[in-house]
């Protein structure tokens, strides 16, 4: 089988070309349900230290959170802020 397409290279790019064009056109039509999934779990921490200022929040609440995640399988990325004078989110 492989020394037919070898002898054949026209007829090899041919078969490429309807296959990729076969590909394109029917996942245009296909339905948004049939795609899958591809969002990631998502988890929101809020904290509130009254009186702290972003720094204090820091040092003691969103690192301290932050090395606790690291143990968890599978976890792609963090995103942190401390927002506002007493919210770490």
């Amino acid at each position: 089988m492989p020394r037919f397409f070898i002898d054949r290279p026209v007829f090899a790019w041919v078969i490429l070309i309807l296959i990729c064009l076969i590909g394109v056109i029917l996942m245009q039509r296909m339905g948004v349900d049939s795609y899958p999934d591809v969002v990631s779990p998502q988890i929101t921490v809020t904290a509130t230290y009254p009186g702290a200022n972003a720094t204090t929040m820091e040092s003691t609440v969103t690192q301290v959170i932050e090395q606790q995640l690291t143990g968890i399988d599978n976890l792609l990325f963090r995103y942190r802020a401390v927002t506002a004078p007493r919210r770490s989110r």
